[in-house]
């Protein structure tokens, strides 16, 4: 009897486990980290380092909870794309180990948290999480079925935490905001058309017109030199006018070797791209952070 007892409650341990990292796949724990480390960086900008801790805890925690809805949110609608491509196959709503309705109560949860701390910091930083969530799940959504620019219109709710994070302590869309969502743009075209190239297969059998399956890889190749270059101007233009040399130098640094990847004559220099993309967003908000210190 208590070889038996001790097994279902190793079995109820296995299950509970297996719930609770099946939920956190949900929330697109990569992504969700990305955007909020942008937040981050954005918020210690405006702040030069000097703000109240509840302050910088409902920035975050709000932050973290609007984005982690709106990607549950994606992952609900696009259960049935995501069956079709290889690289989305085996997510918990395709597999079945979270159903629809529990997804979506979960989603909503998250929301209502999300936008309750969001309410609490400022009603602009408010606002830029609504745009952000309802761009994403329902605009985008839509789109990337629709059009081939479906990666452009999803740089709005990419673009927009970042601003958030600086609203979220000068309560107003200044210039700086806006080189800021701009750089983000120019990021995230960049990244995401590095990731259609080495994923095109998959986007073509789901029959997503993104550019590379539409406009083929060497289009896309320039869109993605012209996109790192466009970064690399808007980034040393928002250091001039944040006044931080450490930006400037980051920004030539990092653009100079997102851009040698992405042209070097290498059957995988999307993928390389693509990763090195990634480094290149930690070090920007990196700079970004420590640009008020420098």
């Amino acid at each position: 009897m208590a070889a038996v007892a001790e097994e279902l409650v190793t079995r109820g341990k296995s299950s509970a486990w297996s719930s609770a990292k099946a939920y956190v796949e949900l929330v697109k724990p990569e992504r969700t980290l990305v955007n909020v480390l942008t937040a981050v960086a954005g918020f210690l900008l405006a702040s030069r380092w000097h703000f109240s801790a509840s302050l910088i805890i409902f920035t975050l925690l709000g932050t973290t909870f609007t984005i982690a809805s709106a990607c549950v949110s994606n992952n609900l609608l696009d259960r049935k794309v995501d069956k079709q491509m290889k690289r989305t196959s085996a997510r918990v709503l395709v597999t079945g180990e979270v159903g629809p309705r529990a997804a979506l109560i979960f989603a909503l949860v998250l929301a209502a948290g999300g936008f309750s701390l969001l309410a609490l910091v400022n009603w602009l930083t408010f606002a830029l999480g609504a745009l952000a969530f309802i761009s994403y799940v329902f605009i985008y959504g839509l789109a990337k079925r629709k059009t081939i620019w479906s990666t452009l219109i999803g740089t709005l709710p990419g673009g927009l935490s970042l601003v958030a994070g600086y609203t979220a302590v000068t309560d107003q869309l200044s210039f700086t905001a806006v080189l800021l969502f701009l750089a983000m743009l120019a990021w995230q075209m960049a990244h995401f058309y590095a990731i259609a190239v080495y994923r095109r297969s998959d986007y073509a059998s789901a029959n997503l017109p993104v550019w590379a399956v539409k406009k083929g890889v060497v289009s896309t190749r320039r869109q993605v030199i012209g996109w790192i270059l466009a970064f690399a101007i808007i980034g040393l233009v928002l250091a001039i006018v944040v006044g931080s040399w450490l930006l400037a130098v980051v920004i030539l640094v990092v653009s100079s070797w997102w851009l040698r990847a992405s042209i070097a004559s290498s059957k995988n220099w999307a993928r390389k791209s693509f990763s090195i993309s990634l480094s290149v967003m930690l070090i920007f908000c990196l700079a970004l952070a420590l640009s008020p210190l420098a």
